[in-house]
């Protein structure tokens, strides 16, 4: 039998605290470290698809924003096709477009965004179409472990009412926490996608 005085005991965990920024996204934190940074902008001059710019923030249980968050992205291009040798659909591929990004949250107001293109709807792994979408992965002080979801296109319902994950949440109302509200401003194609960590409305996380 173990002499007690000889178990280990548990080490204290590490959430991504304050310094996330300068490690992952050091330009905003005001460091010029790498030759180049990872942006916020997904698609260059001669990628195709409808131009979107992505908008929120993320909100913590009592409704406050974070301001030390940081998010990834990650999408088909506009034929539904993924940047990546994994993916076999015989879709059309654009050599322009990245498909991944990155951003933090604004410091003093909790905003963050994105400028990308609208996707194209995806074959998921069973073989049935999945609607456009854009998978989020979220990291902050306070967070354990980065949180993984779906943002949704409004302006889709037809398939977002098919698409086999969405149907896999029981309820309406959890549902409607991965759907962005789509916005015209100036021309332009705004989606809004607050995403909330707890408490009321909390958005949707998936385990993968």
């Amino acid at each position: 039998m173990l002499d007690p005085r000889h178990q280990l005991k548990e080490t204290a965990s590490q959430t991504a605290g304050p310094y996330v920024h300068i490690g992952l996204a050091p330009q905003q934190a005001g460091f010029d470290i790498f030759e180049k940074n990872f942006t916020n902008v997904l698609a260059g001059p001669a990628t195709r698809g409808e131009r979107i710019r992505i908008e929120g923030r993320v909100i913590d249980g009592s409704g406050t924003p974070l301001r030390d968050v940081l998010l990834e992205i990650w999408q088909a291009n506009a034929a539904g096709h993924y940047n990546h040798p994994a993916d076999r659909q015989r879709k059309e591929h654009d050599e322009s477009f990245r498909g991944w990004g990155r951003a933090c949250s604004d410091f003093e107001t909790g905003e963050y965004r994105f400028e990308t293109i609208k996707p194209g709807p995806a074959m998921g792994r069973n073989g049935r179409e999945m609607a456009p979408h854009i998978n989020f992965w979220i990291v902050a002080r306070g967070i354990n472990i980065g949180l993984n979801t779906r943002m949704y296109f409004s302006d889709e319902a037809e398939r977002n009412a098919k698409d086999p994950v969405l149907n896999l949440i029981e309820w309406e109302v959890r549902r409607k926490t991965l759907v962005a509200r789509r916005e015209e401003r100036n021309g332009e194609a705004v989606y809004r996608f607050d995403i909330r960590i707890q408490g009321e409305d909390e958005t949707v996380f998936f385990d993968i």
